[in-house]
């Protein structure tokens, strides 16, 4: 894999970190279920996913970039997109472990080993060195 692949890979992998933190982190840090999905409830999460999603934006976006064969990468969009969720799960996977406590299943894995078999089909054979 050549830099501008490792270094697209190094920045969706840190702007992923950002995404899930955002996107499931406010199930660990916002438990008040006593005002269920009032505003109220909902405010505050909602303003620190928003705030965690500004980094995530200023990182994924540049890695998009990098590694798009329209400026000079080795991917095509599709192969950025099915990268991208590979990285997610795996990503996601440690954030549900670590912060929410939460033990992957068999089938879970199953189906992330069929995702980043998809990976693979991807980026086969179109790979640039």
């Amino acid at each position: 894999m050549n830099s501008r692949a490792l270094a697209c890979v190094g920045l969706l992998i840190l702007s992923n970190v950002f995404m899930n933190l955002a996107w499931y982190g406010h199930l660990k840090w916002f438990k008040d279920h006593k005002l269920g999905l009032t505003f109220a409830a909902l405010a505050m999460p909602i303003l620190v996913s928003w705030l965690l999603a500004l980094p995530e934006y200023m990182l994924q976006v540049p890695a998009n970039r990098l590694g798009h064969t329209n400026f000079g990468g080795p991917f095509a969009a599709p192969q950025l997109k099915v990268i991208q969720e590979a990285i997610t799960l795996v990503v996601f996977t440690v954030i549900s472990y670590v912060v929410l406590k939460e033990k992957l299943r068999a089938t879970d894995a199953l189906a992330f080993v069929l995702v980043f078999a998809g990976v693979a089909v991807s980026v086969w054979g179109r790979l640039k060195a």
